[in-house]
């Protein structure tokens, strides 16, 4: 029989506590911006992005509409967007406003002294890693969802497969 409580110690827990130590990290000086959780993300898509609609979003970051409705109005509100017609008469159009534009420069400027804090210590060729290790885990879960309606079989042969992440020159050896 497996230990009980072994989650504690797991990779699903290193996740989760990274995570918690960044939003600790990140989200008082949000708040000093004026943005709450979520809303930097939807600022930089929109610089990134232009013009876009809610579903547009939903979609590329995985969360259903009303989610983004949510940050949207609380953006709209602070003046960080605006929104105009869509395509049709049931969309609307999503765009940064010059208050929006400094909010993400500021909000860029945090996110670079979040990142140095994050990977001090580490090499450049650790955080290649890391970054493909996260980039595989992302899609590994997203296929695993994806697959969830058709059991747990399917969801295991969609899974990334493993890569070579040993460094170039320690591969001659």
């Amino acid at each position: 029989m497996e230990q009980e409580g072994r989650s504690l110690e797991d990779m699903h827990m290193l996740l989760y506590r990274a995570y918690h130590a960044q939003t600790n990290y990140l989200r008082p000086r949000m708040a000093r911006l004026g943005l709450g959780p979520g809303q930097p993300k939807l600022l930089a898509y929109l610089a990134v992005n232009g013009t876009s609609t809610q579903h547009e979003m939903a979609a590329y970051f995985e969360v259903d509409d009303a989610a983004i409705s949510r940050m949207l109005d609380l953006l709209l509100q602070a003046g960080f967007v605006r929104t105009g017609r869509g395509r049709d008469r049931r969309t609307k159009a999503v765009e940064l406003t010059a208050g929006g534009h400094d909010a993400l420069a500021a909000w860029d400027d945090i996110c670079d002294g979040e990142q140095s804090a994050m990977l001090a210590g580490l090499t450049a060729e650790e955080r290649a890693t890391l970054a493909g290790l996260l980039e595989r885990i992302h899609a590994n879960l997203a296929a695993a969802s994806a697959c969830a309606s058709r059991g747990p079989a399917a969801a295991r042969r969609a899974a990334v497969p493993a890569r070579d992440t040993t460094p170039e020159e320690a591969r001659d050896e």
